[in-house]
């Protein structure tokens, strides 16, 4: 199916349905079932990390989450989480508990901890990376799991070329006296 086409399905099946319950018309039951299909198939899509969903994900050991992230992070779990990490996750738990508004998100929890990977325990915090002048503001979702946090705070200003200036180019040098 094309983009147009597709358009006009999801066209037609609103129609059918604002239609069918303002009871201005009737449809028979296969119509129905196709419109009932086509906005089916308008759901968003459920996340899964490496075909596991976010559900049993949180609940995984960290030994089976080990064997579901990459090389590189497993390796970095073997070696053991240090102290800062360990403190780190400390704090977004004790940020998370202290959260009273089930619909607001937890305090900012500040870190210097760039190289720090994202644990499906994370997910929902605020963490502030720090970038080396400001901490960034990061909400962790799940699509991050795995990612380093370093990831989400850029150290470095993207340069935005201006013009070129003097003694750039050969013919820019020549500078007439009178």
């Amino acid at each position: 199916l094309n983009k147009d086409s597709k358009k006009k399905q999801y066209w037609i099946s609103d129609l059918c349905t604002l239609l069918a319950c303002n009871r201005q018309i009737k449809m028979d039951d296969q119509e129905l079932a196709q419109a009932a299909a086509l906005r089916k198939k308008r759901t968003f899509k459920k996340f899964t990390y490496r075909g596991i969903d976010l559900d049993t994900l949180l609940d995984l050991s960290p030994d089976e989450l080990m064997q579901k992230v990459t090389a590189r992070a497993r390796r970095r779990f073997t070696r053991g989480l240090k102290r800062k990490p360990m403190a780190l996750i400390k704090r977004l738990r004790k940020a998370k508990k202290a959260q009273t508004d089930p619909l607001g998100k937890p305090d900012m929890v500040k870190t210097h901890l760039r190289n720090m990977i994202v644990v499906p325990e994370m997910i929902g915090s605020v963490i502030g990376v720090y970038n080396g002048k400001v901490f960034t503001q990061v909400e962790i979702k799940p699509e991050m799991i795995g990612h380093y946090l370093a990831e989400f705070s850029m150290s470095y200003k993207p340069v935005s070329h201006g013009r070129p200036g003097i003694g750039s180019t050969n013919s820019s040098r020549f500078i007439p006296l009178k």
